[in-house]
């Protein structure tokens, strides 16, 4: 399904669609899925579960560096997965029954980030949980768009730079310029 989106946008999903990219008849993914909106939420909820994992989002080392740190390499890896979630928000513009599959997926998206900066050493601050994720989806976006996988290293390792920042002054350490 995610390759049929990727191909043709939503307005191109049908069963038919997702049958011929899978391989199968289109009576076989009707069946399955029930709905076309069983089949786009199963979906959703697949590509989430994956670019969590897979990013390396979800910390529990207490590690900066390990926080989100292989996004380059699913974007790379995982195109057609990440473009679904994009391709999905900007269609529940257009379709408001599938908003509440969107916010979903934002605070999932959401609830990792904050347990991982907590994790980190960062007090629980929602302003600055939606900023970090803003950041990397945005950079998700940016690497789908332009193809640059070391610019979205880069921004990760200055982004980590920014949060062991933030832990040493939630931990009360000095900062490392010495203020």
């Amino acid at each position: 399904m995610l390759k049929a989106v990727d191909k043709h946008g939503f307005a191109g999903l049908t069963y038919r669609a997702v049958a011929a990219e899978a391989g199968v008849t289109h009576g076989l993914v009707s069946y399955h899925f029930g709905s076309l909106e069983a089949m786009i939420s199963e979906a959703l909820a697949l590509a989430a579960d994956e670019a969590i994992r897979d990013s390396r989002m979800s910390v529990s080392s207490g590690e900066v560096s390990a926080f989100a740190d292989r996004v380059s390499t699913l974007v790379s890896e995982h195109p057609d997965a990440q473009t679904y979630q994009f391709e999905l928000t900007f269609e529940a513009r257009r379709r408001p029954e599938l908003a509440s599959q969107v916010r979903a997926l934002y605070e999932n998206y959401y609830s990792v980030t904050e347990r991982s900066l907590t994790e980190l050493g960062i007090e629980r601050d929602e302003a600055l949980t939606r900023l970090v994720f803003a950041a990397l989806d945005g950079l998700v976006l940016q690497q789908l768009i332009f193809g640059d996988a070391g610019a979205t290293d880069a921004s990760i390792e200055r982004l980590h730079e920014l949060l062991a920042t933030l832990a040493e002054s939630s931990r009360g350490e000095p900062m490392a310029d010495g203020s």
